[in-house]
């Protein structure tokens, strides 16, 4: 039988942090843990829309146990603040699901100068995992979710320009490049769990072809005469392709709960090209699974944030 929401374990006394979590694959997520008894902690900016997606939850389940947590992924001192804020009231997290993601955007800087999308989609996700570690080996069975994309496959990592700056910015190759180096992120964090001899395992999920503004907020900035274009194709593209959120967010769901989910696994939609269905082993590309880029990434990601991730027992 396919794997559902329903499916997913009971998750009372458990804490759950998901980044970007008051729209899109977040907002479903949040919901389907929430509702099965985690208490979820919604990391993301605007604290409006975590009150209204809160609100909507405990009007359907009043026990349903919610706080929001302002996070700025694209501001490394707003990361520290967040990952301080959450070590303090949270001794023991068990998971965190790095799901926030921007897409296609025109070349945009983060408030320390990385490439936009590498920015939040990678370096604030290192940053903000390499700082709750403590708090997330303190948990029995700790889990890092780290949300990619089959368009990793279109990137590359480019190690003596990671943010393009000699290189002429393409935004779908920049966003492509910013999922390969979410998979290597996972596959060297594996790595060094295991060689640290700890039980916590990283998994990467990706939700195929899923209706989010994700399609269209990145790919309409800078190109104000083509928004409504945009905007009407997705439409059409999610009426008769897209799956739904809560379809889409199944495979991080099953990589946050499953019992026996193997640490370093990547899962996504079963259907014909991953665009939709229910969870299952995704493929890769070789350059996602190649350990010298994973750890020659790790090595820079350090070097950019400042964050050293130290594990106990660990030599790497």
């Amino acid at each position: 039988m396919p794997w559902t929401a329903s499916d997913i374990p009971d998750q009372t006394g458990r804490t759950v942090v998901v980044t970007g979590a008051s729209s899109g694959l977040g907002a479903a997520t949040t919901i389907a843990l929430s509702t099965r008894g985690a208490h979820v902690i919604l990391a993301n900016r605007s604290a409006e829309r975590s009150r209204e997606l809160m609100d909507r939850i405990r009007q359907r389940h009043p026990a349903a146990s919610l706080e929001h947590l302002p996070l700025d992924l694209a501001d490394l001192r707003n990361v520290e603040s967040a990952a301080a804020r959450l070590a303090d009231q949270h001794p023991r997290i068990d998971v965190l699901i790095a799901n926030a993601g921007v897409m296609a955007t025109p070349m945009l800087r983060t408030t320390d100068g990385f490439e936009f999308q590498l920015g939040v989609n990678h370096l604030g996700h290192v940053a903000l995992v390499g700082q709750l570690l403590p708090q997330l080996l303190a948990s029995d069975d700790a889990r890092v979710v780290v949300v990619a994309s089959n368009v990793h496959r279109l990137g590359d990592i480019d190690l003596d320009d990671l943010n393009w700056e000699t290189r002429p910015y393409q935004r779908w190759v920049a966003y492509g490049r910013s999922k390969l180096a979410n998979l290597l992120h996972v596959d060297e964090l594996q790595r060094r769990f295991d060689q640290a001899g700890t039980d916590a395992i990283a998994v990467a999920a990706h939700p195929g072809y899923t209706d989010t503004a994700l399609h269209t907020a990145g790919p309409s900035m800078g190109a104000r005469s083509a928004a409504p274009l945009l905007r009407t194709a997705a439409r059409i593209g999610g009426a008769l392709v897209a799956q739904p959120a809560s379809q889409g967010a199944l495979p991080q769901l099953y990589a946050a709960t499953a019992p026996g989910v193997p640490g370093g696994s990547y899962w996504g939609p079963d259907g014909p090209g991953e665009m939709r269905g229910s969870p299952a082993p995704a493929a890769r590309s070789r350059a996602a699974t190649d350990p010298d880029l994973a750890a020659g990434l790790w090595d820079l990601s350090e070097h950019l944030t400042g964050v050293t991730t130290a594990l106990p027992g660990s030599q790497l």
